[in-house]
């Protein structure tokens, strides 16, 4: 078994958190990635606190830690979304994208350990000195929303260098390589989002599920149009990772214009990074799981060749 901070903090077995995606991420998926021997995320987006009390109950009915996640600029505007995420006292809280440092104190003093994404150096040196206890490095391949910045490789390495405190990484990562290899580079594991959208214990829809499976990893487009053409008010600085379709493809660097035309998007943006094309079939959550695990035979065998 890979020991790292990450498995030992929260008593799991195989280093990875399953991403909080919205839409995706309820409390059936990240129970079967808690049961299945890594840290299970409910993700929540724009829905109501009464939402996340009860995915977090069915994640917690799986009896094994769990966690929340939170986007940041939202619950800007709805304290009571984080009342309800302490309140139901996951082992994490992740509160990424958005002013979050007023809640960091609140957590903890709940027992609850704070992550937050870092799109950047410089968001991950602010991480730390707002007291989070785990820093994700999100490099530009990840899926959903996030910084386009800096990929997760060159990320991870100056993160690892500039912060105290565990790190994980997250954008790409979705084979027994990806966590072998930034286990490898020092993360305590890896948050893993895309691997797991084709899981039949998500939240997606089926259309959406063979999206996923259908899709190549030149399929996906970093673009802000989806967020504008669904009039949802995303801070400018944060894009997001979705398989490309026919609104994105015609809109894509043409954002002013699309402001001044008001074109609504009709079709749902299917979120996935750049490893949607390692998305072969549909899957359970825990074979996804066992796959990761993959990565302690891989690094033996490279220890044994060194």
């Amino acid at each position: 078994m890979l020991t790292t901070w990450l498995t030992e903090q929260f008593g799991i077995t195989v280093p990875v958190v399953s991403a909080p995606m919205g839409g995706v991420s309820g409390g059936r998926l990240a129970a079967a990635v808690s049961a299945a021997g890594g840290l299970g995320m409910v993700g929540i987006g724009y829905e109501p606190a009464a939402t996340l009390t009860a995915e977090a109950a069915v994640a917690r009915a799986g009896g094994r830690p769990f966690g929340i996640g939170l986007i940041a600029w939202v619950a800007e505007g709805r304290p009571d979304l984080v009342e309800a995420a302490i309140e139901a006292k996951p082992a994490l809280l992740s509160l990424s994208f958005g002013a979050y440092a007023q809640h960091v104190a609140a957590a903890r003093s709940a027992g609850v350990l704070v992550a937050t994404q870092a799109g950047t150096v410089d968001d991950a040196k602010r991480a730390v000195d707002a007291g989070v206890d785990v820093v994700v490095a999100r490099g530009g391949e990840g899926g959903g929303h996030g910084r386009g910045d800096v990929a997760t490789l060159p990320l991870l390495q100056a993160v690892l260098d500039a912060v105290d405190v565990p790190v994980l990484a997250a954008g790409g990562i979705a084979t027994a390589r990806g966590l072998a290899a930034v286990i490898a580079a020092g993360a305590a594991g890896a948050l893993v989002g895309t691997a797991f959208l084709a899981c039949p214990e998500g939240l997606n829809q089926p259309a959406a599920r063979g999206a996923i499976v259908a899709a190549s990893e030149t399929d996906t487009i970093y673009t802000t149009v989806l967020d504008i053409g669904r009039g949802i008010p995303w801070p400018a600085e944060y894009g997001g990772r979705a398989l490309r379709n026919a609104f994105a493809d015609k809109w894509h660097g043409r954002e002013d214009a699309l402001r001044a035309d008001g074109e609504r998007a009709g079709e749902a943006a299917v979120w996935a990074g750049q490893a949607v094309g390692m998305v072969q079939r549909e899957r359970p959550a825990a074979d996804v799981v066992a796959d990761l695990a993959g990565a302690e035979a891989l690094l033996r065998r490279f220890a044994n060749r060194a």
